[in-house]
């Protein structure tokens, strides 16, 4: 009876376990019995010259017998047996299908192609993970048959190594992920203005002097890959059907490259490694021969190295200053009959094309490329929105997709939770049926500017396993609901791989709200998962650990330093909060500010600036409020004539991002509201030309005196510098807390 009982159970679970592949196959029939993989199950290839594939069933098999096989049919002689079968007639299943069938006594896999067998092989990995993890039985899987083919060509994770970089074991762990869930290109960017990333035998300074930054406090960050490691990691990707993109940007993001070779530049430098994160203006020269010839060198090797079919050549975020004042290419311009650098930039790439086309590759560029007109076999990468893929397409150009909309997995969770990713459509509605044949698929991308070893993990996953499915299953098929109940599964197995995971959504949101009659803050945690480990911390004090199912509400009648730790039940990632509120005289009223703020940087609206809440150190935390191109002005009434002594408001500073401190701080009383007299002039003191993010309080303390309405006028850079890379452009001026004491 209890043998019965143990098997109902198993298979209810094993069912179960079945649904959860990620991601969804096409087609699911379910079968009745279970097979049980034990000691005398063998497995065979058959249609199969010795391959790859034969090492990745060795290393399954090796896994298996290391966690130990089912003994359920240990008195059995039955061999059972598990077929791979490559199928020249199954055709109809493309290079990357599979048909699966599973029942009591036997497993049999058909595909067209090696890389169907392999995908097969992904989802019976997924299932017996699952179904060993249960501990119910060791490996056993349900009955069933399964047809599966993918959506898209083109399944793509673009990896960022320049901004921080990430050694060859990191490396390979993403790709071990990538064929987990059934992506197949890693698209691996390698060149930045923060360090050149790949060894190129004939310009040896490339890594010498290219790969390294010094930082602000003196050490020495960087890294590269020789020409051995990119062998190595080529190989291993191959043998997991993974095919490795490489980018070499240009002609901008080249700052590393200059810093190692400054002619190539239009001034001639000198030019340092990028310590900080934007677009600059060095990029480059168009117009020197030697920088042409030099790009031709660097993709010989590049194409030595890469197999692929397609080079990434970037193309975006250069802008033209340099070009406009260069002599050379000027020239060049003129000699070519181009009408402007835009068309400059056209004839740039087109070089590339024409050279890397003799070596039988293909192009891709970011949709920026579109705009000195397309070269005749470019692939776009439509990142600004989906508007670059609908031209491309209805140019007659394919299209890779990553909007920033949905596939920018180094946006936070606050914009991009693991719903809004997995609801992306990569076939832009404005286009036919035949015309969406140009759509090869997509990506999702980290870039690394904020992106370590320690949160790599969590922000990638879970929001990558959503891009996975969305770019493997029928869009017919999706079902959120459904996807999130199948990635509960997987979040214990990507445990067991190593992987730190972050969350599906903001853990936790924090809310404040000030009473002024009573001047009392309240902070309210509430959460958005069913249940939360949080650790609180005020003002320094030990530490609150509880689980949150509920709102949780701190209230304070002085300043509050809070600090908050959540992490999943599951495990995975911790996140930490960290606030800072001040309660003071001007708390909780309405200021009156000239002009309006930015909708993209509100603070929380009218109120930011008295809402007791100062920013932290990243200008887009929701806490900080920013104007663009002029200075801040604003009033506010203390509603009765009061003593005070001293004015104070915080402003952020991120030159590489067009955001200075204001030149000065000006601090005002009034009785009336009318007359107003100067309390005092804060003057900045701090370096424009400090490039990292910084933040500082603009304090005014004085003899104290009576008021009842007080005014601050903050003095903007209005534009950014001449030696600005932005220059003459509109600068920002971010700030948050304007407190009265």
């Amino acid at each position: 009876m209890r043998k019965i009982v143990l098997l109902l159970i198993l298979m209810t679970t094993v069912a179960q376990a079945q649904m959860n592949i990620i991601p969804k196959p096409t087609r699911v029939e379910m079968g009745k019995g279970v097979f049980f993989w034990d000691a005398q199950t063998r497995i065979k290839i058959k249609g199969l010259k010795k391959t790859a594939f034969e090492q990745s069933l060795s290393e399954f098999e090796k896994n298996i017998h290391k966690e130990g096989v089912s003994t359920n049919n240990k008195e059995s002689k039955l061999t059972k047996i598990v077929l791979f079968l490559l199928d020249k007639k199954a055709d109809t299943l493309g290079d990357e299908g599979y048909l699966l069938k599973i029942d009591e006594n036997a497993i049999k896999v058909t595909a067209y192609r090696e890389a169907g067998l392999f995908y097969a092989l992904q989802s019976i990995r997924q299932m017996m993970e699952d179904a060993y993890r249960t501990k119910v039985g060791s490996y056993s899987l349900q009955s069933c048959t399964i047809y599966d083919k993918p959506r898209f060509v083109w399944r793509g994770f673009l990896f960022d190594c320049c901004r921080h970089f990430f050694d060859k074991a990191t490396v390979k762990k993403y790709i071990d992920l990538l064929a987990y869930y059934k992506m197949n290109r890693l698209h691996w960017h390698l060149t930045e203005d923060q360090g050149w990333r790949i060894e190129i035998k004939k310009y040896p300074k490339l890594t010498s002097v290219g790969a390294w930054r010094t930082e602000a406090d003196g050490t020495v960050y960087g890294g590269f890959y020789t020409q051995d490691d990119i062998r190595e990691i080529v190989q291993y990707a191959k043998q997991r059907h993974v095919e490795v993109i490489p980018e070499i940007e240009l002609p901008g993001h080249s700052l590393a490259a200059l810093a190692a070779y400054p002619e190539l530049s239009c001034t001639g430098g000198p030019h340092k490694v990028e310590t900080n994160w934007g677009v600059f203006k060095d990029i480059y020269c168009a117009g020197n021969d030697q920088t042409i010839q030099f790009m031709k060198d660097v993709m010989n090797e590049v194409c030595q190295l890469f197999p692929s079919t397609y080079i990434h050549i970037g193309g975006d975020e250069a802008p033209k200053y340099r070009w406009e004042h260069c002599n050379k290419c000027q020239e060049r311009i003129k000699k070519e009959g181009l009408k402007n650098t835009e068309a400059l930039q056209g004839w740039f790439i087109r070089q590339m094309e024409d050279y890397l086309s003799k070596k039988g590759r293909r192009l891709i560029g970011w949709d920026e490329i579109i705009e000195g007109g397309l070269s005749p076999m470019a692939t776009i990468q439509s990142w600004r929105g989906m508007e670059g893929a609908i031209h491309a397409a209805q140019t007659g150009h394919d299209a890779i997709v990553s909007p920033t909309s949905h596939a920018y997995l180094d946006y936070d969770i606050k914009t991009h939770n693991l719903e809004r990713v997995y609801s992306f459509e990569p076939v832009p509605e404005e286009l036919s049926p035949e015309l969406s044949k140009h759509i090869l698929g997509g990506e999702c991308n980290i870039w690394t500017e904020r992106v370590t070893y320690e949160n790599l993990d969590s922000r990638v996953f879970p929001r990558f396993i959503a891009m996975a499915e969305v770019l493997w299953s029928s869009g017919q098929q999706k079902n959120f609901a459904d996807f999130r109940r199948r990635i509960q599964t997987h979040y214990p197995i990507l445990a067991e791989k190593g992987v730190k995971f972050g969350f599906e959504s903001e853990p936790l949101d924090i809310t404040s709200a000030y009473d002024a009659i009573n001047r009392k803050l309240s902070v309210t945690l509430h959460p958005s998962v069913a249940k939360l480990n949080v650790e609180i911390v005020k003002n320094g004090s030990a530490s609150l650990s509880l689980e949150l199912e509920q709102p949780y509400t701190i209230t304070v009648t002085d300043s509050l330093n809070l600090v908050v730790k959540t992490q999943p039940l599951t495990g995975g990632a911790i996140n930490v909060y960290k606030r800072k509120y001040l309660i003071h005289k001007a708390s909780g009223l309405l200021p009156e500010t000239e002009g309006k703020y930015s909708q993209n940087y509100t603070g929380g609206g009218d109120y930011a600036l008295t809402d007791c809440r100062k920013g932290s150190e990243m200008f887009r935390d929701g806490i900080w409020q920013a104007i663009q191109g002029t200075d801040l002005i604003t009033v506010v009434d203390l509603q009765s004539e009061q003593s005070i002594h001293r004015f104070s408001c915080g402003f952020l500073q991120s030159t590489p991002s067009w955001i200075f401190y204001p030149r000065r701080v000006e601090f005002y009383t009034s009785v009336d509201g009318v007359n107003y007299s100067l309390a005092g002039t804060v003057e900045n003191k701090g370096s424009d030309k400090d490039e990292s993010m910084t933040t500082s309080d603009f304090i005014l303390d004085f003899a104290p005196l009576k008021a009842r309405y007080v005014k601050m006028k903050a003095v903007s850079m209005r534009k950014c510098p001449e030696w600005h890379d932005a220059a003459g452009s509109d600068s920002w001026l971010f700030y948050d807390e304007f407190t009265v004491e």
